[in-house]
């Protein structure tokens, strides 16, 4: 998934109970259906998305339990409307929400 940078999934297993953590308190906040993979992937996508050619785990912990709950949220809601197929009858209704 990363070009050029490094591959941040080596440390996955042991970061988990990073990620757990994170989860229990995106639960506390009332998140309760977000998994540790959809919590990955923002973090493969958002966090670390700028290829680094070394990382060290207290770096990857750091950015796991750094992650706010409105970030993620927004990122979600982002990914969400980029699988959306929008369809208009006329394109005067495209004009009008381009507005």
């Amino acid at each position: 998934m990363m070009e050029d940078g490094y591959d941040y999934s080596n440390f996955r297993t042991k970061v988990q109970p990073a990620l757990q953590s994170k989860l229990e308190e995106f639960r506390l906040l009332g998140l309760h259906s977000v998994s540790e993979d959809s919590l990955w992937e923002f973090l493969m996508k958002k966090k670390w998305k700028k290829a680094k050619d070394d990382v060290n785990l207290f770096e990857i912990v750091q950015d796991i339990l750094s992650v706010k709950a409105s970030d993620f949220m927004s990122f979600t809601t982002i990914e969400s409307y980029k699988t959306i197929e929008f369809s208009f009858a006329d394109e005067n209704e495209l004009k009008e929400l381009l507005k």
